[in-house]
């Protein structure tokens, strides 16, 4: 979890800035889901200190609660309450920052230019890059401008959130789903090598975990098709070069038995 999704070291092979973009809109979107999310479901809110409401001077004291339970204090106007509060917006600047990485590559190398797509390559990054910008301006508009344009930053924010969750299982965004899963298949194959490997009885070369196998056996049963062999054994118990190879034999014998080698 830490090297692969924390500090997405399987990107960084592929090169230093990529690495660097890749991370700050990995972190970014991350980040900005688990604050989203529990706020929205209401897992995490902040209250004003019941003691200190009453006295005028002190009303800016907030408390933090998780699941229904405190877990901090900190004074409106303090270092905390400026990182808690803003947590959003270093968010939105890690994503643009990461945003305009990808888009200066995709600009300015050939190879991309020639075989990229606008749905495929660039539309995800300008989903983002909404996403980020006015989110941003959210809190800009809020802190600088009065309010001047909050209802047309909030509602395109909304609408640009919207496309990005609608996108997400039908281009690149499908990586926030896709890559934690590979965690749980690393994880899978881990534990499948520790049990044992399944050796071919045609080759007698390990090929994959029993654990794979045994579950695949279950698997290919519940969705209507058995593998079971006349003794016993399963097709499935074949690598795939002992699958190639019986096969192979099966219509080698077929053609022995019709008297016809060829044709």
């Amino acid at each position: 979890m830490f090297v692969n999704i924390g500090v997405q070291r399987f990107i960084y092979p592929r090169g230093r800035s990529r690495w660097i973009g890749h991370f700050m809109l990995a972190t970014g979107c991350m980040l900005a889901f688990a604050i989203t999310i529990p706020l929205t479901l209401g897992w995490i809110y902040f209250t004003m200190d019941a003691a200190h409401s009453i006295n005028a001077t002190g009303a800016k004291y907030y408390e933090a609660y998780v699941f229904g339970f405190k877990v901090m204090g900190f004074p409106l106007g303090s270092l905390w309450a400026s990182l808690i509060f803003n947590a959003l917006s270093w968010c939105s600047l890690l994503v643009i920052f990461g945003v305009f990485i990808f888009l200066k590559r995709r600009v300015t190398k050939g190879g991309l230019i020639a075989s990229q797509s606008f749905g495929g390559d660039l539309l995800p990054l300008l989903l983002l890059l909404t996403v980020a910008v006015t989110g941003l301006g959210i809190t800009l508009d809020y802190h600088y401008l009065k309010g001047i344009s909050y209802n047309f930053m909030t509602i395109t924010h909304a609408i640009a959130v919207i496309m990005f969750l609608i996108w997400i299982p039908f281009g690149k965004f499908f990586h926030i789903i896709q890559r934690p899963a590979q965690i749980g298949v690393h994880i899978y194959r881990q534990e499948g090598e520790r049990r044992g490997m399944a050796v071919c009885p045609h080759t007698g070369k390990a090929f994959t975990t029993q654990m794979h196998v045994e579950d695949l056996k279950q698997v290919t049963k519940e969705l209507g098709f058995d593998f079971t062999l006349e003794d016993g054994t399963s097709h499935l118990d074949l690598s795939p070069e002992g699958k190639r190879d019986a096969l192979a034999t099966a219509h080698l014998k077929a053609r022995n038995a019709g008297g016809h080698l060829f044709g």
